[in-house]
């Protein structure tokens, strides 16, 4: 399965935020959208990186812990991982496994294709293998027959 799969059935809504937004800000969108994660983008629409909830964490267990005063900028991810949209679900769940994160933007060149979670990819990753398990038992069965 690729991503774009992915993509097509949960859609490709991405909440985006600005990094001169403070931290609030970000708790305010994930919490309104009910989500783990925000794309980072400068005004012009550049992505300059994301913020989750664990970059807020982070955040607030440090020193300066105001997410009130604190910009988006000075909390989130500036080195992005991404996927495309031809990356096969095997090797985005090793990505994300090996790099340790939980939200993976979906690019395709410089256009924003979408996000997906580890969730997403756990979910995809099951109905692949229930299919196929469903094939195997329709096979065993026939030849039983």
């Amino acid at each position: 399965m690729k991503i774009k799969e992915i993509l097509r059935r949960k859609g490709a809504t991405v909440h985006t935020i600005t990094p001169d937004s403070t931290v609030q800000d970000a708790i305010t969108l994930l919490v309104k959208h009910n989500i783990g994660g925000l794309i980072v983008r400068e005004k012009g629409g550049g992505i300059v990186g994301i913020i989750t909830e664990r970059d807020i964490l982070r955040q607030c267990a440090s020193e300066t812990h105001d997410p009130e005063g604190t910009l988006v900028s000075d909390a989130m991810t500036k080195e992005l991982i991404i996927g495309v949209p031809d990356d096969d679900l095997t090797y985005v769940m090793g990505i994300m496994t090996k790099n340790r994160i939980r939200h993976l933007p979906v690019l395709n060149g410089e256009k924003l294709e979408g996000i997906i979670s580890i969730g997403d990819v756990v979910n995809a990753h099951l109905r692949e293998t229930e299919f196929e398990n469903r094939l195997l038992k329709d096979y065993i069965h026939g030849i039983q027959k």
